[in-house]
């Protein structure tokens, strides 16, 4: 697959998700919010931050950062209060400017990007102009006088051409007043060269000067942040973890520590895939996970065997995998 590392940096992207909710079964560390009906939803939200690559389908998930009541604050617990714990916690682990964090919008405010920066990452966020009015302001005059700089390129997707055209600019405020933090902003929008239809438009924000030579592998990497969305909490959701089932509430800590273990299945799996052949082997065969999870199930329930290398043997073996030799 190659390595995780892509210009000098390793890409952290992270994003919240909700878990376990309920509206009868609750526990201290829950979030809560109240429904249009007057009935309160109990819900465990966290954040996943997870290493990605641009054009690899696996991520490597990093320890998670729950979002609960926290001791001492009157103010319910939010996402933007949590990637700030992750990060100061995380601070001497990735440090030294080797790491670039992407995420959405909501991180892109001057007190987490100055977070990020004191703490030694790089980022990559995606920003909208509506929620930066002051930056689209000088956004808007710098485009008028001829100052953001233009990259086109021309890519074939396999049934249609399209028009890639990449824009930049360097030292822009990211709010209004004479305090506001200078970020590097660059965008990208994609048409279809044939009609000019639109079929992709989206900006980013970043600490990295940007050039002609640059501003496409940064745009290309801020767009894997979607990878926490696909590769991440859709698979964790829908492919054979059931991350939203209640594997067991408890009184406090207990629905965090299954997430938890959840995660570390994850993570075991994908290494794996990266590193043990004969898993590869099988998963390349099995590609539906739940398939995969169903057969290992099935077996273990009525079969002994002696170790891993010895299931995964069997398995070959049946599915009729193994080399003629």
């Amino acid at each position: 697959m190659g390595s995780w590392q892509i210009g000098g940096q390793l890409l952290i992207s992270c994003d919240g998700s909700g878990t376990v909710s309920s509206q009868k079964i609750h526990c201290p560390s829950c979030s809560r919010r109240e429904m249009g009906n007057g009935q309160v939803l109990y819900t465990h939200y966290a954040i996943f931050p997870v290493l990605v690559k641009a054009g690899e389908s696996r991520v490597l998930v990093l320890e998670p950062e729950f979002i609960t009541p926290q001791d001492g604050h009157e103010k319910q617990d939010c996402e933007r209060a949590a990637i700030k714990r992750w990060v100061t916690r995380n601070a001497e682990r990735f440090a030294e400017g080797q790491f670039t964090l992407l995420g959405d919008d909501l991180y892109a405010c001057q007190p987490i990007c100055e977070l990020f920066l004191a703490s030694g990452f790089n980022f990559i966020l995606v920003c909208k102009p509506d929620s930066h009015v002051a930056m689209t302001q000088q956004l808007e005059f710098l485009a008028k006088n001829d100052l953001v700089d233009p990259v086109v390129h021309r890519h074939w997707n396999g049934r249609f051409a399209e028009r890639h055209e990449y824009r930049f600019v360097n030292g822009v405020p990211l709010r209004g007043g004479e305090d506001a933090l200078q970020v590097n902003w660059c965008q990208i929008e994609i048409t279809r060269e044939d009609d000019g239809q639109p079929r992709y438009r989206n900006s980013f924000i970043t600490n990295h000067r940007l050039t002609s030579a640059n501003v496409v592998p940064i745009v290309r990497d801020g767009r894997a942040r979607w990878k926490s969305e696909n590769e991440t909490n859709n698979v964790l959701k829908t492919k054979g973890y059931h991350l939203e089932h209640n594997f067991g509430h408890g009184q406090r800590h207990l629905a965090n520590v299954m997430i938890t273990l959840n995660l570390l299945a994850f993570l075991f799996h994908t290494m794996l895939d990266l590193l043990d052949e004969q898993y590869a082997a099988l998963r390349q065969y099995l590609v539906a996970r739940r398939d995969f999870f169903n057969d290992l199930r099935a077996l273990l329930r009525y079969w002994l065997f002696e170790d891993w290398n010895d299931l995964m043997h069997f398995m070959l073996d049946g599915l009729e995998l193994l080399p003629d030799t």
